[in-house]
């Protein structure tokens, strides 16, 4: 057959993407057709996102691929990352431009909506991980700060469904998204009404709740004039990126708990796939997270600062004049002494420091530990640091679950670190499968095809993952050191 193709919009916090998938009817093939820079805004002391910019480059995106694959396009998906959202008014229009979630107005608000509604009934209205970054407390900081906002606003909807709003005007938020806010019911599988009612949250703004694979309606005539793509059709994949990446997770064993995932990038979010919500004391006790799955699934995870730490390392050397790619600072910390300093990857010092190496310098100084000085240096902390954490939440995870893990599958970006996956591997005690590292983009391109019914089921897109990306075998290296090490990070962060 001739090949069809799915134009799948990919955003992170770091970047974005127009990428085409070419479709045979057994494998993917991926073409990546416009990649443009992502980040916050600092307007007057708030951190933002330039939603409008990120508009227009998509468009560009959409244009080149209809330049480059005219009539064969069939449909549009957008994946972006969680917890931040647009407000409309009843005119539809947007109501400022949205918070960036590293922003600092949601400092403190966590222990403030803990004396209105205790922390345990919190979780059990939303089976969520307890981090200030959440929707729920930006929406409580927004009535704080800017409570004309909210009276005003007549639809909320996540960065993602905003997005899907202005291809093909719908106003839904899609399920995976919608997990991530911290206020939808993780067994009713709609909003948490109730309890946005003891916050003094309005809930007239929250349009319904769609499926991921829910064919939302075609593009907008005049995207269609400035695309020159017809009238496709926008698709809501698995909307959360990382909800995306884990459908493209190459594994056999869909619905089993006995695999686990890291989607590593700037976030390491790293769980199990569940076929319910886990509600239990012990998982609240180590305050993981349900977010949404696709098939009925949820992902129990942790979310992990991840490579932002290493990112924002990079940034600071960049700075200084201390200019490296990536694989050179991985190189320099595959020379760096093994596991000298240690950090808690989660500590709040690391959200959004001004000065990254000096946040992990303090952190090591005030525990009494070596100070790392050099790049390498510090980048290895941050590294072994990462996959000690990993190894901590894996325990988390096998004793809430009452399953043993026997593999770890790595996607995304991060996956391509192989010094990490070493140390991931070690550190857990387990074989690691890195790749693919378009996790994100096959799992929202191939919910597009199966919503058009040429696949039928989430272990059908996984084969199909499995015949189109690379995946490494990492083994796990003799502990050594690595054991006296997780001693040592025990003692210097608990878990949270």
């Amino acid at each position: 057959m001739s090949e069809q193709v799915y134009l799948g919009v990919d955003l992170g916090a770091e970047s974005g993407r127009v990428v085409a998938g070419l479709w045979d009817g057994r494998r993917m093939r991926l073409e990546e057709l416009h990649r443009f820079p992502n980040g916050a805004v600092s307007i007057a002391g708030s951190l933002r996102w330039d939603v409008l910019r990120l508009w227009a480059e998509i468009q560009n995106g959409l244009a080149l691929g209809a330049r480059h694959h005219g009539q064969t396009v069939a449909s549009v998906g957008v994946d972006t990352w969680g917890v931040d959202f647009a407000l409309l008014s009843k005119s539809e229009e947007l109501l400022g431009l949205p918070f960036q979630y590293r922003d600092a107005r949601t400092r403190g608000i966590m222990a403030k909506t803990f004396e209105r509604v205790p922390r345990e009934e919190i979780f059990a209205a939303t089976g969520i991980q307890f981090m200030e970054i959440n929707t729920l407390y930006q929406l409580l900081a927004l009535k704080e700060h800017s409570p004309e906002i909210l009276e005003t606003a007549d639809a909320f909807l996540m960065i993602a469904d905003w997005l899907n709003w202005c291809l093909c005007g719908a106003k839904v938020v899609e399920f995976t998204n919608a997990t991530t806010t911290q206020f939808l019911h993780p067994t009713r599988r709609d909003w948490s009404v109730e309890l946005l009612g003891k916050l003094g949250l309005p809930t007239k703004m929250l349009p319904p709740v769609v499926a991921p694979g829910s064919k939302l309606g075609v593009l907008r005539e005049s995207v269609s004039g400035v695309s020159g793509l017809g009238r496709v059709e926008v698709v809501a994949p698995a909307t959360h990126d990382t909800g995306a990446a884990v459908v493209g997770v190459p594994t056999a064993k869909t619905g089993r708990a006995n695999w686990a995932y890291i989607s590593s990038g700037t976030w390491s979010l790293m769980g199990v796939e569940v076929p319910r919500a886990v509600l239990t004391p012990r998982a609240l006790e180590w305050n993981l997270t349900n977010e949404g799955g696709v098939d009925g699934t949820y992902r129990l995870l942790k979310n992990i600062m991840g490579l932002w730490l290493v990112q924002q390392c990079k940034r600071a050397f960049d700075a200084r004049g201390r200019t490296f790619d990536h694989a050179e600072l991985v190189r320099l910390a595959g020379d760096a002494p093994p596991l000298r300093s240690l950090v808690n990857p989660d500590d709040a010092r690391f959200l959004a420091p001004a000065d990254m190496p000096q946040a992990i310098q303090e952190f090591c100084r005030e525990s009494g530990q070596p100070v790392p000085e050099s790049e390498g240096a510090l980048v290895r902390c941050a590294l072994e640091s990462l996959a000690l954490k990993y190894r901590t939440v894996l325990a988390g995870l096998e004793q809430v679950t009452g399953t043993s893990v026997e593999v770890i599958h790595i996607v995304g970006g991060g996956s391509r670190n192989h010094l990490l996956n070493q140390f991931t591997a070690t550190a857990c005690g387990r074989p690691a499968l890195a790749g693919p590292v378009e996790a994100t983009v096959l799992g929202n391109l191939l919910l597009q095809v199966r919503a058009r019914g040429e696949l039928s089921s989430l272990a059908d897109i996984r084969s199909v993952v499995r015949a189109t990306g690379d995946v490494t075998e990492v083994e796990p290296e003799p502990p050594g050191p690595w054991a006296d090490a997780c001693e040592r990070f025990a003692r210097l962060c608990s878990v949270k």
